[in-house]
């Protein structure tokens, strides 16, 4: 896979389908539970439609007209109004381990400020190590539970970071 045909951008409405899938294949991969994530969400089948907003965003990787991930920015729900979690964040087994996935966080981080968010929140599962290293090495610190009202109940892993 070379670097150049490799582009992170704004999901378009076409990307649906595609983005879907990817989430969730994840889910089955990892043995992620399918009610109480992201799997069973009314948005993952919408993605391009749920980020619509002034104060959300979602990006996808693309390589020559296939999606290969994606990951978002949105504020968190039912919390104070500077706190955004970052959200489908997933990627296809294809662009795995490249360093993609650590791009994509890093823009998604960049969007929350620039979006004006003092916080960033997300939620993962335990089974995702190599994620929550990721969120680890970008300074995330583990909460004892969850906060806002995301819906899922079978994320064993919250983390916050200021930003």
């Amino acid at each position: 896979m070379s670097k150049d045909t490799i582009v992170i951008r704004k999901i378009a409405p076409n990307d649906n389908a595609q983005i879907e899938q990817i989430i969730r294949a994840c889910f089955h991969e990892f043995k992620i539970p399918l009610e109480g994530t992201a799997y069973s969400d009314e948005e993952t089948p919408q993605m391009y439609e749920s980020y619509q907003n002034d104060n959300d965003v979602y990006f996808v990787i693309e390589q020559d007209g296939e999606i290969l991930g994606g990951g978002g920015v949105k504020p968190l729900k039912d919390f104070e109004a500077n706190v955004c979690e970052i959200q489908k964040m997933y990627f296809s087994p294809k662009v795995r381990g490249k360093g993609y996935g650590r791009l994509l966080f890093e823009k998604c981080l960049s969007a929350a400020k620039n979006l004006g968010y003092k916080k960033c929140y997300l939620e993962s599962a335990p089974q995702l190590k190599a994620a929550i290293h990721i969120y680890d090495s970008y300074g995330f610190k583990h909460l004892k539970g969850a906060l806002g009202n995301t819906g899922h109940f079978s994320c064993g892993v919250w983390m916050v970071k200021d930003l």
